[in-house]
């Protein structure tokens, strides 16, 4: 039995409306998808910035395979050299308790328990073959001067030391020694590994501090050996203000500093965070999120509550935002609240990957402990809000629940 042109015609429009219904939702779609920037989902999710070519690049999608990873155990060894124009005051058993177990508590702290350093001191000093001075020990050290130094203190204990046993050497030079420069205590990377014991040395800690050393100065060079970056500013000229970028916040801007807790960031990329304590914004508009404090001890595996917030910004950057306390790494703060902060992984070590955004303007905390007492107070308290005009976000605490977490809004776009 045919159908009438009339039914057809009308059957026709009704399917060319429903087209037409599909057809501008899909455009609809398609207009959001090109509105809203565009990024690679590696394997931490759409807010984990692409690790790229600079220097401890802050990008985490991927782990930088040069260097140890800090999950489980890690080996250190320890070695202690003097020189032939100088006798030794202290011992290497005085020299150890400097720096562990304080080191290795610091980074249990950090990482909830997921990372294990343990330090194997040797109980003697090993002789170098010349006079302290001679090596021209000191901060910007010529890198011929720095290599003879690294030579001959691995000649001088490759002997009593199986290399292929540790993932991290520390070289602890006589601190009385007359041609020690306290200042030069660093991480020497080499351009060609050195090849000994069947294994290459890719880096090393060289350490030339007083007794007693400064204060978290081997977790900050330890930080390096695991691809964290500088997050100081270091002057031109060398005078000025070396913590404007991060102030006291994180142990890789300043040693010295009152919350030397890793940010949530760098938890993340070391692998103390997991993906599902990571809250990603990467879409316009406004969300609610509940944010425990970084610092607060959690059972690996089984707490899977919000730690960090990160919101994407761009093709390299986002803003990140944490709730920071006073306990743990962090107990000798004098400010708590939500710390908002903007991270770039295309920006090199020393020249600001993080930046910390100051929620109190014109403020100043903890004067006489504090390193930068204008970012002591940058983390925000219930009801105040943040305003990242050049990001496009904008962060408001709304209060704090009875278990010390922090209620927060953010909006971007």
């Amino acid at each position: 039995m045919g159908v009438d042109r009339p039914r057809l015609r009308c059957m026709e429009r009704s399917r060319l409306r429903r087209l037409g219904a599909v057809l501008t939702c899909l455009c609809a779609i398609a207009t959001t998808m090109v509105a809203a920037p565009a990024h690679a989902a590696g394997p931490g999710g759409p807010c984990a910035l692409p690790r790229s070519q600079a220097h401890h690049s802050e990008g985490l999608d991927t782990w930088n395979s040069e260097y140890p990873r800090p999950v489980g155990r890690l080996d250190a060894v320890m070695v202690f050299l003097s020189f032939p124009d100088s006798k030794p005051f202290v011992t290497p058993d005085r020299l150890t308790a400097d720096h562990f177990p304080g080191t290795s508590r610091f980074f249990e702290r950090a990482s909830y328990g997921r990372f294990s350093l343990r330090v194997h001191s040797l109980k003697r000093w090993f002789q170098m073959p010349r006079p302290s001075g001679e090596y021209h020990i000191q901060r910007d050290w010529d890198g011929e001067q720095r290599s003879a130094y690294l030579r001959d203190a691995i000649a001088a204990v490759d002997k009593s030391v199986d290399f292929r046993r540790y993932h991290l050497v520390y070289l602890v030079a006589d601190p009385d020694a007359p041609g020690v420069d306290s200042d030069a205590t660093k991480v020497v990377n080499l351009d060609e590994p050195v090849r000994v014991d069947g294994t290459e040395l890719r880096r090393v800690v060289t350490v030339f501090e007083h007794h007693p050393p400064d204060r978290n100065v081997l977790a900050h060079e330890t930080g390096h050996v695991l691809d964290l970056p500088d997050l100081y500013h270091r002057p031109t000229d060398g005078k000025g203000d070396w913590d404007t970028h991060v102030g006291d916040w994180d142990l890789m801007g300043s040693q010295f500093g009152l919350a030397s807790d890793p940010f949530g960031w760098h938890k993340w990329k070391l692998g103390w965070l997991a993906p599902r304590q990571v809250d990603c914004v990467n879409a316009q508009g406004a969300s609610a999120h509940t944010l425990l404090p970084i610092e607060a001890p959690m059972r690996p595996g089984v707490d899977a509550r919000t730690r960090l917030l990160v919101v994407r910004t761009g093709a390299n950057s986002v803003v990140a935002v944490e709730a920071r306390g006073a306990s743990g790494n962090d107990s000798a703060t004098c400010t708590e609240g939500v710390l908002v902060y903007r991270v770039r992984s295309d920006t090199a070590s020393g020249a600001g990957p993080i930046q910390v955004l100051d929620g109190h303007p014109g403020g100043h905390a903890c004067w006489g402990e504090s390193v930068y007492p204008p970012l002591a107070d940058a983390p925000l308290g219930v009801g105040e809000s943040l305003n990242a005009v050049s990001d496009g976000v904008r962060v408001e605490v709304r209060g704090r629940a009875p278990n010390g977490a922090w209620r927060v809004r953010v909006t971007r776009g």
